[in-house]
Order: structure tokens, then C-alpha cells, then sequence
């Protein structure tokens, strides 16, 4: 790899580079998958990759000027199992020391910026501190998600005793690698009325379900389709910077959906869909036949249904213009956020500094009590009322009072009247497939589309992923669960798109999930349904703590603040398969956990 040794196999590609644009510090803020920096284009004829034609071009220009080369460090200096930054002038690489073998790949992860030598090393794959994301430590590749690109891999050679590095010095710069894809070859005529696959969605689990065929090799007509007026956006990132603009949350540039066939069709609302003839109706009366279909619509949020709903000033945040509108409205106003779960609490923390005023309503004690438990949910509070936060709990809106149409007051059934100039209500979502009724698909009693471990529905050729599916979760003894968070649609798209293509992949990843609020980061792994108790290790008041979800006496899923990686650190031991136990969290000894996953 990396091929400035040895002289490179000719691989047909053509190499768009973009520089990556000045870091951004923050986690939270940092653009995810920001303009891919290296489009590849595969060369076109339909065929699938062997393993290592699939691996990046040996380089570009692999010329010596574009390569460096440097003695980082003595044999000796790492054990087995052990992580460390090395500098190559142009750049810092992670190396990595597992069974006696060096391997260096590229030291950032491509969703945010983690530095990955704060990682899990185990089972030969890092996983990211932050988000959980998995590297392939061979070969670079992204194993588990959140995240679109992979990792370069740089050459390693051992000479005397010492351990060289030998990178190319873009490669260094980019910090990414998108693998390589196949193109597509089948000519659609504009808008002509069949595809080969059709998704209806284009949130993370369309978008990677579009990427993982074409990186299998897949060369068909792939058409991707969206309520949405823009192409595919990180949308978890709208709650936590409300002013971001599209093309900052885009996940992929234009020119990507180009190079790669991948057509996107905006603001196309899919009515019905006929499953016999394969066919699908579009609002605007457009029909397109397919043959293997994505179904990943996502879901609506809740509104309320309270006297004066139609008020204007209320939103729910589902698009980058409704987050702007609201932060333009809130600016030195009074915010009311109806609904202490996520997305509530991310606006709340996000319009502190923009709002005059900022409350919060909530039917329950403590925010996130569900989900968090009550002792977390009443730290986290606690940060947020020391941020000027009033919270109104265990009451809800009974009234939005207008002034001129525009919303003037909240009146709540605890008799309070709350001053608001703008609401954004959080009060859950249902999944989006009223479409589906009378398809023949299956949807269970609350509208979820029920699918087995390779994402297939009841109907053949039809499979859903995302927000809107109830899927067996294999390390919860496969119970049928729905789990809306943005890491488990990515992998749920991939293992949809493996078994479009016969792969026969099951879904087996362990859920992750995080929340950014007042510059400090929750991170959450597992799955906590049903939790009869919380052992919490750390300080709750310092908010430096990490908390232990146990059903019987079995460690079901784990948060934690300032506490990292411990939470990349459980979620690789669950994903190895082996169970925690109530009693070795107990003791507040966490060395059980320094052990390699095993």
C-alpha cells in the first residue's frame, strides 16, 4: 500500500483532490464528510473490484517529490495493543502495534476529527472515542459507522531495529480516503420512467445504501429521492448549530452524485407504491418502475394539538430553514422549547447565547428521564438551569396566545403564562409511511416497517432502513426494536444494500448515539429500553461521570461525560459478544475494561 516502494499496479482512475479547508475545532461543529476531498471515479465498465483493486490507488502521483519518509520510532518503543501519534512533517500518522505487526493509517477520524490514538484498539479494528466509528487497522476501511470515508494507509518498513514510515504527502493533508466506486454505466434517458434501484429517502441510510453499491461495484442506475430541496445533509447537526447553512451540512458535494451516477430527485413526494408491478407514483403524477427498492422515509415529528396551534412561530425543526428561522427569531426574544428529549434540550442549550429568555416545558420530572435515567437527567439539568435555563415540568401547553397572528404567550395547564416570541416543539416523531397503507408492505401498529436481520420486508426486492424500521437486535436477543439514531441508519443502508446485491449481510451493530450541549458531549452506547437501574461511577455534579444501564443483572447500555473512551470501550466488548455483568461495574474497578475487548 501507499506503493512509493515497490512500482504500482496501473489501477484506471481518474483522481479529482481537494484540499481539506482549515480545520474546525469543535466536535460538534465540525462539518461531517464536508466536500468528499477525493472523489474517485471508477472506470466505468461494469465488473465487481477484487479486495485489493478496492483498496485506494497505490497514489496519484506517485512520484518521490510526493512522498516522505522517516525513521518515528524504535521497534521496541510500542507494546502489542498499543496506539501512538507519530509526526512526518507533513503530517501526523497513527501507528499501530498489534500481534508484533506496525500498521500506520491516517490518525483523524473522517466523521469529525477525533483523534483516534484516544481510541479502542481491539479485535484488529480502532474504534473512534467520540462517535464509535470502526477502522479496518489492515487496510484503513470504515468497518462501523457513523461517518462516509475511510482512512489512508501509509507503508511501514522495520529496518535495524527502527520503524519507517513512508506516506504520500497529499494523502497526509486529506485525512480521508473515499473508497474507490464503480460508475454508472446504464444511460438514463433525462428522466426515463425504470431504474434499477430506487430509495425513497435520502437521509444517512439512502445516501449509504447508494455509496455501498456502487462501492461493491454495482454500475446500474441508482435514483435516490427526497421531500427535501437539498441533496443529502447531516441533519442530527440542525439542534446543535441552528445557524449552519446547507451547504455546510451537505454530506457529499454536487459534483459527487455526478461522477458516481447517483441521481437525486428533490422535493419528490412518493404517493403510492405498487408492489406487484414494481412501480412507484410520485405527487406530480411522475411513475418510475424499479427493480430493487430502499425504503427509508424517516419520520415526522409530533406537533401539538393545543388550542392556537396555528399560531405562527412554532416549529419543528426538520430542514436547515426552519433551525435559521428559529435562531433569527430568537435573537434577543424569549424561546419556548416544548419538550425535554434530544432535540429539545440541543436547542435550548444552542439559543442560550442568542435569546433573551429561554424555558423549557416537559410532561416529566427531569429531562431525558427516560432515556438517561433520573439522576443524569437532574445533573444535566442542573447544567442547564446554571445556564440561565427556567424549566416548567411535569405540565404541558394548553394554549399558544398570538398577538396580531404572531405567537406572544405559552399558557400552560399549570395555570403559568410563559412570555414567547418563537417555540420549537420536541415532542417525538412517528415514522413517515402513510404512503405505504395499502402497498402490501407490512407496517405494525404504530406504522413501523418490521424488517428481518438483512433489512428485507415482508415483500421480495423491497427493504427499508433508518428511523421508520423495526429490525431484530441481535445482542438483545434479537428483539424487534426502533432505534432513530443517525449511526444505525448508516449501517442499516450498508447491510441493505449488501443483500440488494445477494451479500447475504445480517445487521449486528451496536448502537451509539451522542449529544452535544454548552461545549460538553454525551456519549451513549447500547440499548437501554427497560433499565431497572443506574450505577453511576464518577462525579454527576462535575458532570465527569460514567453511568451503567443494567436490566437482571446485565449492563445494557452506558453514557458518560468527560469520560472518554469509556464508551467506545463498552461498545467494542458488547460488539465482541461478550455480556457485562451488574457486578463488575459495581465495584468501580474498571480495569475489565483496559483488557483488549476479549
Amino acid at each position: 500500500m501507499g506503493g512509493c516502494f515497490s512500482k504500482p499496479k496501473p489501477v484506471e482512475l481518474k483522481i479529482e483532490v481537494v484540499l481539506p479547508e482549515k480545520e474546525r475545532g469543535k466536535e460538534e461543529l465540525s462539518a461531517s464528510g464536508k466536500g468528499s476531498p477525493r472523489a474517485y471515479q471508477g472506470n466505468g465498465t461494469a465488473r465487481h473490484f477484487h479486495s485489493e483493486e478496492r483498496l485506494p490507488a497505490p497514489h496519484p502521483y506517485p512520484g518521490a517529490q510526493d512522498c516522505v519518509e522517516a525513521a518515528v520510532c524504535h521497534v521496541k518503543d510500542l507494546e502489542n495493543g498499543q496506539m501512538r501519534e507519530v509526526e512526518l512533517g507533513w503530517g501526523k500518522v497513527l501507528l499501530v502495534k498489534d500481534n508484533g505487526e506496525f500498521h500506520a493509517l491516517g490518525h483523524k477520524c473522517p466523521h469529525y476529527g477525533a483523534p483516534l490514538v484516544k481510541g479502542v484498539l481491539s479485535r484488529g479494528r480502532v474504534r473512534c472515542p467520540w462517535h464509535g466509528a470502526c477502522f479496518n487497522i489492515s487496510t484503513g476501511d470504515l468497518e462501523d459507522f457513523p461517518g462516509l470515508d475511510s482512512l489512508h494507509k501509509f507503508q511501514v518498513k522495520i529496518e535495524k531495529e527502527k520503524v519507517y514510515i513512508r506516506a504520500s504527502k497529499q494523502a497526509l493533508q486529506l485525512q480521508r480516503r473515499t473508497k474507490v466506486m464503480a460508475k454508472c454505466i446504464s444511460p438514463s434517458a433525462g428522466h426515463s420512467g425504470s431504474t434499477n434501484v430506487l430509495i425513497v429517502g435520502a437521509g444517512a441510510a439512502g445516501l449509504v445504501c447508494a455509496e455501498t453499491l456502487r462501492q461493491e461495484g454495482f454500475s446500474d442506475r441508482i435514483v435516490l429521492c427526497t421531500l427535501d430541496r437539498h441533496l443529502p445533509y447531516d441533519r442530527p447537526k440542525l439542534s446543535k448549530s441552528l445557524d449552519a447553512q446547507p451547504e455546510q451540512l451537505a454530506l457529499r458535494p454536487k459534483e459527487f452524485f455526478r461522477a458516481y451516477g447517483i441521481e437525486v430527485l428533490t422535493e419528490a413526494q412518493v404517493v403510492t407504491v405498487d408492489v406487484r408491478n414494481k412501480k412507484v407514483v410520485f405527487k406530480d403524477g411522475f411513475k418510475l418502475e424499479y427493480s430493487k427498492l430502499l425504503l427509508a422515509p424517516g419520520s415526522s415529528p409530533k406537533t401539538l394539538s393545543c388550542k392556537g396551534k396555528e399560531v405562527e412561530n412554532v416549529f419543528t425543526i426538520r430542514t436547515p430553514e426552519d433551525a435559521n428561522r428559529v435562531v433569527r427569531l430568537a435573537r434577543g426574544r424569549n424561546a419556548v422549547v416544548v419538550g425535554a428529549g434530544f432535540l429539545g434540550m440541543e436547542v435550548a442549550a444552542y439559543l442560550t447565547e442568542k435569546a433573551h429568555s429561554v424555558s423549557v416545558v416537559e410532561l416529566e420530572e427531569t429531562p431525558f428521564r427516560r432515556f438517561l435515567g433520573e439522576r443524569v437527567g437532574r445533573a444535566l439539568m442542573k447544567m442547564f438551569e446554571n445556564n440561565r435555563v427556567k424549566f416548567y415540568m411535569q405540565t404541558e401547553v394548553l394554549e399558544l396566545r398570538a398577538q396580531e397572528g404572531k405567537l406572544k404567550e405559552v399558557v400552560l395547564k399549570s395555570s403559568k403564562v410563559v412570555r414567547a416570541d418563537v417555540c420549537v416543539v420536541g415532542i417525538g416523531a412517528v415514522p413517515a409511511t402513510g404512503f405505504l397503507r395499502q402497498s402490501g408492505i407490512g407496517l405494525d401498529s404504530r406504522g413501523f416497517i418490521p424488517v428481518n436481520k438483512m433489512m428485507q420486508t415482508n415483500v421480495p426486492g423491497v427493504f427499508a432502513a433508518g428511523d421508520a424500521v423495526t429490525f431484530p437486535l441481535a445482542w438483545r436477543n434479537n428483539r424487534k426494536v426502533n432505534i432513530p439514531h443517525w449511526q444505525m441508519a448508516h449501517a442499516q443502508g450498508r447491510v441493505a444494500a449488501q443483500n440488494m446485491l445477494a451479500q447475504e449481510a445480517e445487521i449486528s451493530t451496536v448502537p451509539y448515539l451522542w449529544t452535544a450541549m454548552f461545549g460538553k458531549s454525551l456519549r451513549y452506547a447500547g440499548y437501554g429500553e427497560g433499565f431497572d437501574d443506574v450505577i453511576i461511577q464518577g462525579d454527576l455534579e462535575e458532570l465527569k461521570f460514567v453511568a451503567f444501564y443494567t436490566k437482571g443483572d446485565e449492563v445494557i447500555a452506558v453514557a458518560s461525560m468527560n469520560y472518554d473512551p469509556i464508551v467506545s470501550k463498552v461498545a467494542e466488548v458488547l460488539a465482541s459478544g461478550r455480556a457485562i455483568r451488574k457486578r463488575e461495574v459495581e465495584t468501580g474497578d474498571m480495569s475489565w475494561l483496559t483488557g483488549k475487548g476479549s
